[in-house]
């Protein structure tokens, strides 16, 4: 496996359909990233390499994408997981989510916004898909380089408080400051497209008092300053 082989994210694929298998591999391959195909329940569970992420199907032939996902859990507990389906009812998403999924992903959909999504929740260390969503921030700011390029400028000039901020209410044990911190920084991420640190950002904000998710936030805070 070459070097740049190895540093892209390991991703899962589970879906049946032939058809919505081909277009989703190859927006995902696209990103780039490495991706594992499965069509069933039997077969994502026989997977025996590591994954950055899992994109499932909520409807497989021998079972749910629910219990699929409770299988991976007992292999990887912290993957992040991404449910898609034709179902666009809330009550189907709400089932979804409680199950444990990150984001609902309603088939059919573009590649454009696959590829969005995937970048928004993969972890901080996971490969090299780019610490900047260029297309995220493009749309939230009506395509235009040049408002990109001015708040990029001043996030990562205020960033360097935003972590000191971070830090001192995580050593604090301060949860409710922390969350804080942590809401205002994500919403600030999505304007500039730092799909990785907002991320990590959401999942420091379940998991407050993880080192280990403080870890990830500062790894994804250092690949965007450089």
């Amino acid at each position: 496996m070459s070097r740049d082989e190895g540093m892209k994210p390991r991703l899962l694929l589970v879906e049946d359909d032939p058809i919505s298998h081909a277009f989703m591999l190859a927006a995902l391959e696209a990103l780039p990233a490495r991706v594992d195909s499965a069509a069933s329940v039997s077969q994502a569970l026989r997977a025996e390499d590591r994954h950055d992420l899992w994109l499932i199907d909520a409807n497989l032939p021998d079972g749910s994408g629910a219990q699929l996902l409770a299988g991976l859990r007992r292999l990887q507990a912290r993957t992040p997981a991404l449910a898609h389906t034709a179902d666009p009812s809330p009550d189907r998403h709400r089932v979804l989510m409680d199950a444990g999924f990150a984001a609902v992903l309603v088939k059919p959909l573009s590649a454009a916004d696959l590829q969005s999504a995937v970048r928004a929740h993969l972890p901080a260390h996971a490969g090299s898909a780019g610490d900047w969503d260029e297309s995220a921030a493009l749309k939230a700011l009506n395509g235009s380089r040049e408002h990109v390029e001015t708040l990029r400028r001043l996030f990562l000039e205020e960033l360097p408080g935003s972590i000191d901020a971070v830090e001192r209410s995580f050593r604090a044990g301060d949860q409710e400051a922390l969350r804080a911190v942590l809401h205002k920084l994500r919403a600030s991420c999505g304007f500039v497209g730092a799909s990785r640190l907002a991320t990590a950002a959401q999942q420091l904000h379940q998991a407050p008092a993880s080192l280990e998710a403080l870890m990830d936030f500062r790894a994804a805070a250092d690949g965007l300053r450089g």
